[in-house]
């Protein structure tokens, strides 16, 4: 039986659900049992994602087709799968994107797709629909493409000059894993598409000996996603992971994506979920060596499992691992040690560094720098402020912890 344009817009738009490397968060039904009404947006395949600067936008998240010729344990998507099935055309989506922006429901597009006929044959339609939007219709929107990664460069390469960002999915933490669960997948593969898309991009940034500039080239840049808790991987083995990522393929984001059980699931996969705050840790202990100074080795050092601690923060962790290096003092530490008291980030370092050049600081400056003193008092002196001694570590969690009210993950 032919389904409908909106039966098949809620079947791809809920596959895509699984797919975080857009940092997408979905929104939650109001009203009618039915989630339709004014203003509603379920089952309409938008998503909110949230940009570096904290501004929050919309995209229609959507899969060309859920078709797949893939057999992966972990994808509800794979051809042994007894899912629902349904594809869009490239008139589809972009008849569907243009609709959507033109009212203002959405300020771009982000599009995958299961792998119908061949890598190549599928990447072809997902370029075809952004060039489409781009020459024939002008559109200024944003594009996240998620590429496929045994698809020729050359289709990569036309990728990035329709979108503002790329992606390919490692799936698995490990070579092993991945040869695990999706054996028909290469892990050489996937890193050889994100090495090729990287050297486009850096090409991309060159002027050529006539002055001129080359064309753009995804100047979002490029993300990946990785399942955590399906297979053996500890947090050390993530982590090493996405440290190779980010500093050998110049990566934006490495997203992190708690396994979750799919019907008529592979033998080979656990029957629960793993706890959601694993995943929040990860994504804490990637903040630190990105934005903080930290190496990954660091973070998950002593530890005899490789595991990050579920009860308190990997920075407070560390810092109780190393109560020689406190109490530092604010008017004299160098900036990578300010970045490692508990409680202080990059901003506020910055500020703090930029204050202690007109005056020497005390608790109250550092107040007016909406700097929590209560989590930063065990870990720093002022002139008018030295610890006695380090709080222990079931205080300190108390300090840090939020109450389990707030610690929200969805």
């Amino acid at each position: 039986m032919k389904r409908t344009f909106s039966e098949r817009l809620a079947i791809l738009s809920d596959a895509a659900k699984y797919d975080a490397s857009c940092a997408s968060g979905g929104t939650e039904k109001r009203g009618g049992k039915d989630g339709k009404g004014l203003g509603s947006t379920e089952r309409s395949g938008i998503c909110h994602a949230f940009t570096p600067d904290g501004r929050c936008v919309s995209l229609l998240k959507i899969l060309m087709t859920n078709f797949c010729i893939y057999d992966c344990a972990y994808c509800i998507n794979r051809i042994s799968s007894g899912t629902e099935r349904a594809r869009f055309s490239v008139e589809d989506i972009v008849w569907l994107t243009l609709e959507f922006y033109r009212r203002n429901y959405i300020e771009g597009l982000f599009l995958s797709s299961g792998i119908i006929r061949s890598s190549d044959y599928t990447m072809e339609e997902l370029v075809r629909v952004a060039r489409v939007l781009r020459l024939e219709h002008g559109f200024r929107g944003y594009i996240h493409l998620k590429t496929i990664p045994d698809a020729s460069p050359e289709l990569l390469a036309e990728a990035g000059l329709y979108a503002d960002r790329l992606s390919i999915n490692v799936e698995m933490p490990t070579e092993q894993g991945l040869s695990q669960y999706a054996p028909e997948k290469s892990a050489a593969g996937i890193r050889g598409a994100m090495g090729h898309i990287r050297q486009r991009m850096e090409a991309a940034t060159e002027k050529a000996p006539s002055g001129r500039k080359a064309p753009r080239f995804a100047p979002g840049g490029q993300s990946t996603q990785m399942i955590v808790g399906a297979d053996a991987a500890t947090d050390h083995d993530i982590l090493s992971s996405s440290s190779t990522l980010y500093t050998g393929y110049r990566l934006r984001r490495v997203y992190y994506s708690a396994f979750s059980p799919i019907p008529d699931a592979s033998a080979k996969l656990p029957l629960i979920r793993p706890p959601l705050l694993r995943e929040h840790r990860l994504y804490q202990a990637d903040w630190l060596f990105r934005f903080y100074g930290f190496d990954f080795q660091e973070l998950t050092a002593g530890r005899p499992d490789g595991m990050l601690d579920l009860g308190m923060d990997p920075k407070l962790v560390w810092a109780l691992d190393h109560r020689a290096m406190f109490p530092v003092d604010v008017n004299r530490a160098e900036r990578e040690m300010l970045l490692r008291i508990p409680g202080i980030g990059p901003r506020s370092v910055g500020a703090l560094l930029s204050a202690r050049k007109h005056r020497t600081l005390r608790l109250e400056d550092l107040e007016r720098l909406r700097i929590s003193l209560r989590k930063v008092r065990p870990f720093i002196t002022t002139p008018d402020w030295r610890p006695v001694r380090l709080t222990d570590r079931v205080d300190l969690k108390a300090l840090f912890a939020p109450p389990p009210a707030q610690l929200s993950l969805l």
